[in-house]
């Protein structure tokens, strides 16, 4: 029996920037003259972040909701695609403040601090990257990803929780957790609100809403996988396992017909 393999190469691109944990990058394609940037900002907003790198944190975060991240602010009118998200960060104990000074915070009874709530924290935060994004009258099109659920089961990534489902879920046999049905309509409530207010400005932005499709994907995460070959040294060792963020192939595939299809035909 005879086969044929035939692969198209995507050019190699040129690493051009990286910061020093590596968590931002920035790839030039020469044939092309495209840059790709990659800009981790998690709440999208300034934050003081102090956590080791399996996610376990030093101290709470210091979080202004009054001031978005320069990291992606400061780069945002040199770009003509932009693919944005927030989400699960929110949920992470934090110290909220405004005018630098503390307004509150989530999850952080032991300092005698006022509950301010992630959801209040987090529609602050959307209002406040929408707005910035309608005003800035840069012509580029902006496309927000909606809050990314998770499936750990057994527990949280924190105390030993687990996702080894192999085989996507069916509709109707999973619905959405609480949180990520809050997120999802936070932020069509605030994406509507701003959209409506800007309609007449240059900007294009749009919703790219992959929560639900998502949401039937068990079988699409890295599980115990998150670092490389984690079983080596003990082919029964316990690791972390990472039930939230998407390994190819997969749901990732999914999102990225749907990128291409929002951009090409928008």
């Amino acid at each position: 029996m005879n086969s044929n393999y035939y692969a198209s190469q995507v050019e190699a691109a040129d690493e051009v920037y990286h910061d020093e944990e590596y968590k931002s990058k920035r790839w030039h394609f020469p044939s092309y003259n495209f840059t790709l940037s990659l800009i981790w900002s998690p709440f999208l907003l300034k934050a003081v972040i102090s956590e080791d790198r399996n996610g376990i944190s030093a101290s709470d975060v210091q979080l202004h909701l009054d001031e978005l991240d320069k990291k992606w602010t400061d780069q945002y009118q040199s770009f003509d695609y932009v693919v944005m998200s927030g989400g699960k960060w929110f949920l992470k104990n934090s110290i909220y403040y405004e005018n630098n000074t503390i307004v509150g915070c989530h999850n952080c009874q032991e300092k005698n601090l006022t509950e301010y709530g992630f959801d209040n924290a987090y529609r602050k935060a959307l209002n406040l990257v929408f707005n910035f994004i309608i005003n800035s009258n840069h012509s580029s099109l902006v496309l927000f990803r909606t809050a990314s659920p998770d499936h750990f089961e057994n527990g949280q990534w924190f105390s030993g929780g687990t996702c080894q489902r192999t085989v996507p879920f069916k509709e109707g046999e999973i619905s959405l957790k609480h949180v990520d049905a809050m997120m999802r309509n936070m932020e069509f409530e605030e994406f509507n609100r701003t959209v409506t207010a800007g309609s007449q400005t240059r900007v294009n932005l749009k919703l790219l809403d992959t929560t639900r499709l998502a949401s039937l994907r068990p079988d699409g995460h890295p599980g115990p996988y998150r670092n490389f070959h984690p079983f080596a040294g003990d082919k029964n060792a316990k690791v972390q396992n990472d039930c939230l963020h998407w390994c190819l192939p997969g749901p990732i595939d999914s999102w990225n017909d749907l990128v291409m299809e929002m951009v090409i035909n928008g």
